[in-house]
């Protein structure tokens, strides 16, 4: 933990935004760089300008391979394209436009000139599509979500409106990188004022806005008189909670309206970096400390930058653990949704808490266990078949009342107010809640930890059988599974899961650092999770070895 963290920043915490955006410009990637060539993640390529990882030439190749990609695939419907308040996706977005306009794409953006969610462009992207099977649209996303101020980011929502599959990436990516390698000669490109003359203008805003009852109970939220204190975190929902509480009329403040994209106003994390984090207690520290010193607020909620993140603080709880507000919102959402059939399945990611699975058990519906990545979720929202879907690290979406699609994307809005209708409909909060399924199921100890390993050992842990481990017992159980794929779609989880009846471990290589990272659970205590940690490391470090 650094000695700042939770403190607010410092002038010498802030970035050089002048140098920031020089640098994107300035610096051309060297290509014989691993870290600098175009890399998707789970969550699209992230880097920054100044390690020459998020520059202009990246963002003129990846938007020239998506507009190849999309023709490949016969997607000849608008483009869907948003940003958020990070320094370099004002920049990024610019490039953007440009490319695809040059392309002759339909290319819309906002009609505010504003900032834009992530579950702002997945909605639109699926109401225009919807009842279509042909002249699809899709979106472009600019936003490192919550990294730091210093990162900028770009993903692609294919015509299902949520993340691209890895297939879609790996393609986009590897023909990105030879535009580079080329050159950028074959990258069509306008200068940037007849492009944004050219672009559509799109009412994300209002269409978002003015749709939310069809998945939401507003009424009872405003019948309740339930009070919401609502923090942005200076990222793109800033433009998009006065409207909610304006047009629905709600009780509903605007804890911090500042938009900075040095993030001045903000604590620091538990790494001392400004991170936009709403999940951890040191990014949230101002709004937790505002709800405790008697803010008057029955929910505080928080966003990340480009809103696909949900924080959660209640008067009674501070702020609610993650996993805690996922197990809470499923038992809620699974009794109060009668438009929902008796089919569907709640969705979540291998690294999230067995609490959700006891829950699940409770309500007699289907689990589906998937790899990390929202992108698995895709296919039952969009369907229909999985109501919600989920992950740990604070990102989830369900379905609208009547059990169709509304978003396929993470929607840290939607979630915040579903705490709010939690509390209207009940009369208790989101962490009472949990609390009493923690009294009915267990109460878990969870935590993740990080382990050094290099890059021929994380490669070798992505690639492990469930073979490769010998061990028979973790911290005094029987292990009753070995995984390496996921239970609810057979995809590869990129590690190892080992699973005893009261806990868990899964191990995972990290995308962006020397180490890989150990989840792990226990229903019986902190003092069994250290030892379920401990052995973790043992049991990898022999799969490891072979």
């Amino acid at each position: 933990m650094h000695a700042r963290a939770g403190q607010l920043a410092r002038p010498e915490d802030l970035i050089d935004l002048a140098a920031l955006t020089g640098a994107y410009f300035d610096l051309k990637p060297d290509m014989s760089s691993p870290g600098q060539r175009v890399a998707f993640g789970t969550s699209g390529h992230r880097g920054s300008s100044l390690d020459g990882a998020f520059n202009e030439a990246h963002i003129l190749a990846i938007t020239q391979s998506i507009v190849e990609y999309r023709a490949a695939q016969g997607i000849t419907g608008p483009i869907f394209v948003g940003r958020d308040t990070h320094g370099l996706s004002e920049p990024a977005w610019r490039n953007v436009i440009e490319v695809l306009v040059a392309n002759g794409v339909e290319t819309l953006i906002d009609d505010r000139d504003g900032f834009t969610p992530t579950p702002a462009v997945s909605h639109a992207i699926l109401a225009f599509n919807r009842g279509k099977t042909s002249g699809l649209a899709d979106g472009i996303l600019i936003t490192p979500s919550h990294n730091p101020p210093r990162d900028g980011g770009i993903k692609y929502n294919p015509p299902s409106g949520g993340p691209a599959d890895g297939s879609a990436t790996s393609g986009i990516a590897n023909r990105a990188n030879q535009l580079i390698e080329g050159g950028l000669a074959d990258v069509p490109r306008m200068p940037f004022e007849r492009a944004i003359a050219q672009a559509g203008r799109f009412d994300f805003l209002g269409r978002y806005v003015d749709d939310l009852p069809s998945v939401l109970d507003l009424d009872i939220i405003r019948s309740a008189g339930v009070k919401i204190g609502a923090d942005p975190l200076g990222g793109a929902s800033v433009g998009y909670w006065g409207e909610i509480a304006t047009r629905h009329r709600l009780d509903l403040t605007v804890v911090n309206p500042t938009v900075d994209p040095r993030w001045a106003f903000m604590p620091l994390d538990t790494d001392g970096k400004i991170r936009m984090d709403c999940s951890s207690p040191c990014a949230m520290a101002n709004l937790i400390k505002g709800m405790a010193e008697g803010a008057g607020y029955d929910v505080a909620t928080g966003n990340d930058a480009d809103a696909d993140r949900h924080g959660i603080v209640t008067p009674d709880g501070g702020l609610m653990n993650p996993n805690h507000f996922l197990a809470a919102s499923i038992a809620y959402l699974f009794s109060h949704r009668e438009g929902w059939g008796p089919d569907v399945a709640v969705g979540k990611t291998l690294v999230s808490s067995s609490m959700i699975d006891r829950v699940v058990a409770g309500l007699g519906r289907t689990l589906l266990e998937v790899p990390v990545g929202f992108k698995h979720f895709v296919p039952g929202l969009l369907d229909g078949s999985v109501g919600f879907g989920g992950e740990e690290s604070a990102g989830a979406a369900f379905l609208r009342r009547d059990g169709t699609v509304w978003t396929t994307d993470k929607d840290g809005l939607l979630l915040a107010l579903l705490a709010a209708e939690i509390q209207s409909r009940t009369g208790r909060s989101a962490s009472q809640l949990y609390d009493d399924l923690a009294e009915k199921y267990g109460r878990p100890s969870y935590a993740r930890i990080d382990a050094p390993a290099d890059r021929a050992q994380k490669a070798r842990l992505g690639a492990l059988s469930p073979s490769d481990v010998t061990a028979t017992s973790l911290a005094g159980e029987p292990i009753t599974a070995t995984l390496t794929t996921a239970p609810g779609n057979g995809e590869a989880i990129g590690g190892l899961k080992v699973v005893t009846q009261n806990a868990w471990f899964a191990a995972r290589p990290s995308g962006t650092e020397d180490v890989y990272k150990i989840y792990a659970e226990s229903f019986l205590g902190d003092e069994h999770l250290k030892q379920v940690q401990a052995e973790a490391r043992e049991v990898v470090a022999g799969a490891l070895k072979g």
